[in-house]
């Protein structure tokens, strides 16, 4: 007597049936993704009915206020890259100093670099700006009369506590061999650092000092603080002359400024992303 093979034959169309509803990794993706975009366009259309367009274009896009403030704009543009470039000279100097210090065997320059960069690290920009205006010619009975150069210490100490942490990581991270291999040939520990340690670690080091730029330049609006002469203004002194003119165009002169900080951020960070990639593919050859 044979037995009935009905149970397989209704089980197979069951299973069928799964396996073509049963949706694939590729389709989930896809749906999910479109109901992402379709939740983004939702936003976007909703916020941008529920702007004042009238008042935005007189208040923050108004043109003819910004033509008003374009004779300015080169000089402005030219004194933020300036500021920017002396306060990364002094950051850099003071920072590769703090780093040498903080690799050093002697206790001491450990502990003054610790301290150092803990303390700049910790405190913002703003006060340091203030107190280079204020409280230090009053503590020093010194006045500084250059601007520049008084936006090139304040900035530069604040970023040489971040630069300093950077270099040190680049330090770390030059092969041990070569050191040894510099050292063997007879270099002295100050030679092998200044030749084969010191050029490594800069080339290592080089996007994330791109990026310590891109926020010095944005903390070059703290200068204002000092009290700028009609041939110092920067880029963030224009756009707050024009809020409080009184002269019509609202926010305009903050837009201005932000775009004209904005030609100088991005393409620095392209140049960072251009050689983070430049550095990765040395590393792997």
């Amino acid at each position: 007597m044979t037995t009935p093979e009905a149970a397989p034959s209704a089980v197979a169309p069951r299973a069928t049936v799964e396996a073509r509803t049963r949706m694939s990794p590729r389709k989930r993706a896809r749906i999910s993704r479109g109901i992402q975009y379709g939740l983004l366009v939702v936003a976007v259309v909703v916020l941008a009915v529920s702007i004042d367009w009238s008042r935005v274009g007189d208040q923050i896009f108004n043109v003819e206020a910004a033509q008003d403030l374009f004779p300015k704009i080169p000089r402005a543009f030219l004194n933020t890259l300036m500021y920017t470039a002396a306060a990364f000279a002094v950051g850099l100097s003071l920072g590769t100093v703090l780093a040498l210090m903080k690799l050093s065997s002697v206790g001491v320059y450990r502990w003054l670099a610790t301290i150092y960069i803990e303390f700049f690290r910790g405190i913002p920009a703003l006060l340091v700006v203030i107190a280079f205006a204020y409280a230090v010619p009053i503590a020093l009975g010194v006045s500084i009369s250059s601007l520049t150069l008084k936006a090139a210490l304040a900035l530069g100490m604040v970023s040489a506590a971040y630069i300093a942490e950077t270099l040190r990581a680049g330090i770390e991270a030059v092969p041990r061999g070569q050191i040894e291999a510099a050292r063997s040939l007879g270099m002295s520990h100050g030679r092998t650092l200044l030749t084969v340690v010191i050029p490594q670690a800069f080339r290592i080091v080089l996007p994330p000092m791109t990026n310590e730029i891109i926020l010095l330049t944005k903390d070059t609006s703290l200068i204002y603080l000092m009290g700028l002469l009609p041939t110092q203004f920067d880029l963030t002194k224009i756009g707050r002359d024009a809020l409080s003119s009184g002269s019509g165009g609202g926010l305009t002169g903050l837009f201005v400024a932000g775009i004209g900080y904005l030609c100088i951020t991005i393409p620095l960070g392209l140049l960072a992303r251009w050689l983070e990639k430049r550095t990765g593919k040395g590393s792997r050859s």
